[in-house]
Parts: structure tokens; C-alpha cells; sequence
């Protein structure tokens, strides 16, 4: 999926759906537990997406054993592979729920350091 600037309005939507999912959070261990809580919850699994240019299925997410991070469960050919989410390629229809990975992945930003334009 091509990046593309986000408005004042998706950034908005954006910090509405962290809010939701880290409302009760102390820290960011919790916020983390909250976002990828809501992504098991309400993204729906399985979905089509590309890693490396292939088409691989989306059956699931898992996060690694220690820090933060969320994976992607990929099956291809029979095999399957975890990559981290940030790695995949997303392709329409985008799954149920794809709003929340989205909110994941601007929260996950702000944890790196990377501020928006609209932010600044």
C-alpha cells in the first residue's frame, strides 16, 4: 500500500481509536496490551496480503516473546511464516477490523519517534 499524506481528520480517527483501546492503560506495556488485544478482537482473519511481492494468507497475529511487536501469521504454499506486521503489503479489500492495525501502527510511530506532519 502506497503511503499517503494522512489529513487532520484521519490522524484524528486515528488518536480516537488508541484512545479506545489504552483508555485504562498505565504505560506503555498496557497500551501495547490494549492495541493488539483489539486487533485479536476485531480484525478478521483470514485475509489476503503480500510480503516480498507474494501473496501470502493472513490466518492470525501473535506478538514476540519479549518487547513490543505484533506478527503476522502468513501461510503460503502450505508453510507458514511470521513477519512482523509492519512488513506486509496491504491489498483491498482490506480485512474487518483493518482500522485497528492502523491505529497500532500510529501508535507503534510515536513510540519510535516518528511524528506526523500535521503533529509537528
Amino acid at each position: 500500500m502506497a503511503k499517503k499524506k494522512r489529513t487532520a481528520k484521519d490522524l484524528q480517527r486515528l488518536r480516537d481509536l488508541v484512545e479506545e483501546a489504552t483508555v485504562d492503560s498505565n504505560g506503555e506495556d498496557e497500551q501495547h496490551s490494549g492495541l493488539v488485544n483489539m486487533i485479536q478482537d476485531e480484525v478478521e482473519c483470514p485475509f489476503k496480503a503480500k510480503v516480498i511481492g507474494e501473496e501470502v494468507e493472513v490466518t492470525d497475529f501473535d506478538c514476540p516473546q519479549r518487547g513490543y511487536g505484533l506478527n503476522a501469521v502468513c501461510q503460503r504454499s502450505g508453510k507458514k511464516h511470521k513477519v512482523d506486521v509492519n512488513s506486509l503489503e496491504w491489498v483491498k479489500p482490506y480485512p474487518k477490523g483493518f482500522e485497528w492495525i492502523e491505529a497500532y501502527l500510529y501508535w507503534r510511530q510515536g513510540l519510535d519517534g516518528v511524528a506526523d506532519a500535521e503533529d509537528e
